[in-house]
């Protein structure tokens, strides 16, 4: 896969980057020397290893899955203009 000068200038304007000729075309070399890479890594067999998430073997740490109010209710609604039983209060949008 390659990248031409029109795809760098059309991902630059959805991006809403201002790129002048000059940066486009150095940016299109740059741009398929980075997807050349990316094509030698997809040839590398991987069958076989596992995943990880550190290059040190380690168990990752974790919280208790557990569901709670978060113990500020009265905390979040304090601010509201209008509050019952620490629920906001919104007027009816819908007849």
């Amino acid at each position: 896969m390659s990248v031409d000068l029109a795809t760098v200038k059309r991902v630059a304007h959805l991006a809403r980057i201002a790129v002048t000729e000059e940066d486009a075309l150095r940016m299109t070399g740059e741009l398929n020397a980075i997807l050349g890479f990316v094509e030698q890594l997809d040839e590398v067999d991987v069958s076989g290893v596992e995943p990880m998430t550190s290059v040190i073997p380690m168990e990752m740490r974790k919280r208790e899955d557990v569901v709670t109010d978060g113990g500020k209710a009265a905390d979040v609604v304090a601010n509201a203009p209008a509050s019952a039983e620490n629920f906001f209060l919104v007027p009816k949008v819908v007849e």
